[in-house]
């Protein structure tokens, strides 16, 4: 595969502004915010259009299923923006996963250990207003999007409460949130798994992401002969697209496969 992908020019070690050809062959791991659909001030103001939800049904269905998401989100958030389309998903990072045929790990479980930086964050966005504690369970994000004067008071906050978790969690970044979240999962090892699964196995890999999470996705795919895709300019990828509604309009080339 990685000889295929060489010879029609996927391996460049300078990334090119453009994407690849839609192919049959691809089975596509999508991230969502900053890459589907752009960032808001808030994860709760991101709204997904009908046209996404549709374009993704008929990018699925010529390549047999081989799409999913791959997220910071949870699963169950991801299934309520993308309402009524199932897909195959891996959520917060990687803690979480559906396989295509529907099988699930990793959702309901509850860590206590996780309550005391739950309680501090609780109490630092009420000190600090205009930063947002993102509640997912398994993982607890601090967002300061609205509030970057407080930055260095997030990450001060962010890391002292990570230490007595470590090595079990560590810290995320992303775009102006610091997450903490379980170390042993990433998006690397969701797509492994995926790639052992149908409908994704056998095909090139293609990760499309826009943030530090999603560089190990990209490495990943990268080693097997795969294809990793950055939109925007905060990570490196092999290839470039410049926002999500490139990205968009890069799937429709999906849609039109004969």
């Amino acid at each position: 595969m990685l000889a295929r992908v060489r010879r029609m020019g996927y391996v460049d070690p300078k990334m090119r502004s453009q994407a690849p050809a839609a192919s049959h062959d691809f089975s596509l791991f999508l991230d969502v915010d900053g890459t589907l659909v752009e960032l808001q001030e808030t994860p709760d103001e991101v709204i997904v259009g009908e046209s996404l939800k549709a374009l993704l049904i008929e990018v699925s269905r010529h390549l047999n299923g081989a799409v999913a998401l791959v997220s910071g989100r949870s699963i169950e958030t991801l299934d309520a923006l993308f309402e009524p389309l199932v897909l195959p998903a891996a959520g917060l990072h990687g803690v979480e996963r559906r396989s295509a045929s529907g099988e699930r790990r990793g959702a309901n479980y509850c860590d206590p250990s996780l309550a005391p930086a739950r309680l501090m964050l609780t109490a630092f966005v009420e000190s600090h207003p205009g930063t947002l504690l993102e509640d997912k369970g398994r993982a607890l994000a601090l967002h300061f999007r609205l509030a970057p004067e407080f930055e260095t008071s997030a990450r001060q906050a962010v890391s002292a409460l990570v230490r007595p978790l470590a090595p079990a969690y560590h810290v995320q970044e992303g775009k102006m949130v610091l997450e903490i979240k379980p170390h042993e999962f990433t998006k690397a090892t969701a797509i492994e798994e995926f790639l052992k699964e149908a409908p994704f196995a056998g095909r090139t890999p293609v990760v499309v992401g826009d943030d530090l999470t999603d560089q190990s996705g990209f490495r990943l795919v990268e080693a097997v002969g795969g294809i990793s895709i950055a939109v925007g300019h905060r990570v490196q990828g092999q290839w470039r697209l410049d926002n999500p509604a490139a990205v968009r309009h890069w799937l429709t080339s999906f849609a039109a496969l004969t």
